[in-house]
C-alpha cells in the first residue's frame, strides 16, 4: 500500500493541514479536526504516514465524533494522525489473523499500532496503547466512571497499553499488550465475565481460568470471547438456549440467561486463532484457514444449508476447499475473505447485507460476483450491513442505508449489491485516500484512511 511519506521535519504547510485542535464552534462545519496523535521526537523518524479517521451514518449519540448530533451522508473526517512509515501497523481486530503478540520493529522501539471498531451508540479509536472512545455514555460502555456522552474522542484516562479494542451494545472490550483482557460498560446476561450482572463504570480486568496471555477478543450485542496464546477460546456472556456460548448441556447460563464466568469450549478439536461474534453465534478462524461456528441458525447463519442450530461447533463446508484469512458476522449473517481475496457471504440477507443483488437468504457460503474483479483485503461487518477493502485502497459497502450508514448519498434503503464509497477532495493539500481499515455498527462506520501522494 503507498503511503503518504512525509520528510521530517514536517513542512510548515502540511502541519497547518493536519494540525489544528477543536475550534469553539458547535456546528459541524466548522469544526476543525484534531491531530491526536504525532511521533513524540523526531530521532530516528526522517518520513510518516498521514493517517485520516473518518465516519459517517447516524450520529444521535455523539458515535460519529464531531461533536454535534448529526447525519452524516458521506464519510467526514474525525481525526487525523500522524505515524513513523518504518513502524505503523494495524492494531489486531476481531475475526481477523494478527501476528504474534507483538510484532518487532529492526529500529527497535515498538510499531505503532492504530485500530478502530463501532459498537451499537459508541466508537473508539486505538493508537499506540492509548484508547480514545465517544459516543453514548448510558451504562458506562465509555469506561470515564461516570455515564456522560462524549460527542468528540475523549482519551481514556484509565487504560494503557490497549492493543485491540471490540465495542459491544452496552459494553466494551479490550485487550493489552500483556495480554490481559478488560471489559466494563453494562454487565446484563454477564457479558462483562466478572461474576456480576450490574454495571462497571471503570474498565476492570477480566481474571479467567485460563493459562497464559490472551492474544485475541471479540464481541457482540451480549456476548463476548478471548482466544489464549495456545488457541484456547473461552466464551461469556448471554446464551438463552441458542448455544452461542458453545459451553453444551450443564454449561449454560449461571443466572439471569447468562453466564457471567469465562469458560472454555472444550468441545473445539483444534486450536483457534481468531473469533468473530455474531448476533446470536460465534464462528472461529483455524491456523489452517478453516472456519467453524455454532449458535442460532434460524437465518441461516452457520451456512450449514438448514436452519438447524445449536451449541456443538461444526467446520463450515462450503469453504473446506479455500483458505480464509479473515472472517466478520453481522447480527444474523456472515462475512469470510479468502486469501486470494474473494468474499463468501451467507445467512439473512433481508436488507440486502449479503452483496448477492437480491434480499434473499442465504443458506451456503457463496462467492460476490459483484467483487470478483476486486482483490479484497479486509472485511467488516455491521448489524445488517456489511463492508470490504481492496487492495487498491477503495472501500465497498452494501445492505441496510436507511441511517446513511453505508457513506455513499441517494441509495434506497436496501442496497443488495456492492457500491464504491467514494471520498471528497477537499483542498487539504494531502492527496487522495486510500482506505486501510473499516469498522461497521448498526447505523454508523468509520474507516482509517491513508492520505498519498497522487
Amino acid at each position: 500500500m503507498s503511503y503518504l511519506r512525509l520528510r521530517w521535519p514536517l513542512p510548515s504547510s502540511l502541519t497547518r493541514h493536519i494540525s489544528s485542535s477543536y475550534s469553539t464552534s458547535t456546528t459541524a462545519t466548522t469544526r476543525k479536526v484534531p491531530l491526536l496523535y504525532k511521533p513524540e521526537t523526531a530521532e530516528h523518524q526522517d518520513d510518516a504516514v498521514a493517517l485520516q479517521l473518518l465516519s459517517w451514518g447516524r450520529g444521535a449519540s455523539g458515535q460519529l465524533g464531531g461533536g454535534v448530533e448529526e447525519i452524516r451522508l458521506y464519510p467526514t473526517p474525525v481525526a487525523n494522525l500522524l505515524v513513523p512509515s518504518s513502524s505503523f501497523a494495524l492494531s489486531p481486530s476481531p475475526g481477523r489473523f494478527s501476528g504474534p503478540n507483538r510484532p518487532k520493529s529492526e529500529e527497535g522501539p515498538n510499531p505503532v499500532e492504530v485500530g478502530i471498531s463501532c459498537g451499537l451508540f459508541h466508537s473508539s479509536l486505538v493508537v499506540h496503547g492509548k484508547l480514545w472512545l465517544w459516543g453514548k455514555g448510558d451504562g458506562g460502555r465509555l469506561g470515564f466512571g461516570h455515564e456522560n456522552p462524549a460527542f468528540v474522542p475523549t482519551l481514556n484516562p484509565h487504560l494503557d497499553s490497549v492493543r485491540s479494542v471490540a465495542l459491544g451494545g452496552l459494553h466494551s472490550v479490550v485487550l493489552t499488550t500483556p495480554g490481559q483482557a478488560f471489559t466494563w460498560g453494562y454487565g446484563g446476561f454477564g457479558a462483562l465475565g466478572h461474576s456480576v450482572y450490574h454495571r462497571e463504570l471503570l474498565p476492570r480486568l477480566v481474571e479467567g481460568s485460563w493459562g497464559g496471555k490472551i492474544r485475541h477478543i471479540a464481541t457482540s450485542g451480549t456476548h463476548t470471547a478471548a482466544i489464549t496464546e495456545s488457541g484456547e477460546l473461552y466464551t461469556w456472556g448471554r446464551d438463552e438456549g441458542d448455544g452461542r456460548l458453545g459451553l453444551g448441556p450443564g454449561r449454560g447460563p449461571n443466572e439471569g440467561g447468562g453466564r457471567s464466568i469465562p469458560s472454555k469450549v472444550k468441545a473445539l478439536p483444534v486450536p483457534v486463532a481468531a473469533v468473530s461474534c455474531g448476533g446470536f453465534f460465534t464462528m472461529v478462524l483455524t491456523e489452517d484457514g478453516k472456519v467453524w461456528n455454532w449458535g442460532a441458525n434460524s437465518n441461516y447463519e452457520l451456512g450449514r444449508g438448514n436452519n438447524v442450530g445449536g451449541w456443538k461447533p461444526n467446520p463450515v463446508s462450503g469453504l473446506q476447499d479455500v483458505r480464509i484469512i479473515q472472517i466478520a458476522s453481522g447480527g444474523y449473517h456472515s462475512l469470510a475473505l479468502t486469501d486470494d481475496g474473494k468474499v463468501f457471504s451467507w445467512g439473512h440477507g433481508g436488507h440486502g447485507q449479503l452483496g448477492h443483488s437480491s434480499i434473499s437468504n442465504q443458506k451456503i457460503p457463496a462467492v460476490i460476483e459483484a467483487l470478483a474483479n476486486e482483490h479484497a483485503v479486509y472485511i467488516a461487518c455491521g448489524g445488517s450491513s456489511s463492508a470490504a477493502i481492496t487492495d487498491e485502497g477503495k472501500l465497498f459497502t452494501w445492505g441496510n442505508a436507511k441511517d446513511s450508514q453505508l457513506g455513499v448519498p441517494g441509495l434506497p434503503e436496501v442496497q443488495p449489491s456492492p457500491v464504491m464509497v467514494k471520498f471528497l477532495m477537499e483542498e487539504d493539500g494531502l492527496g487522495p485516500h486510500k482506505v486501510i481499515s473499516v469498522a461497521v455498527g448498526a447505523s454508523h462506520a468509520m474507516c482509517l484512511v491513508s492520505r498519498s501522494e497522487s
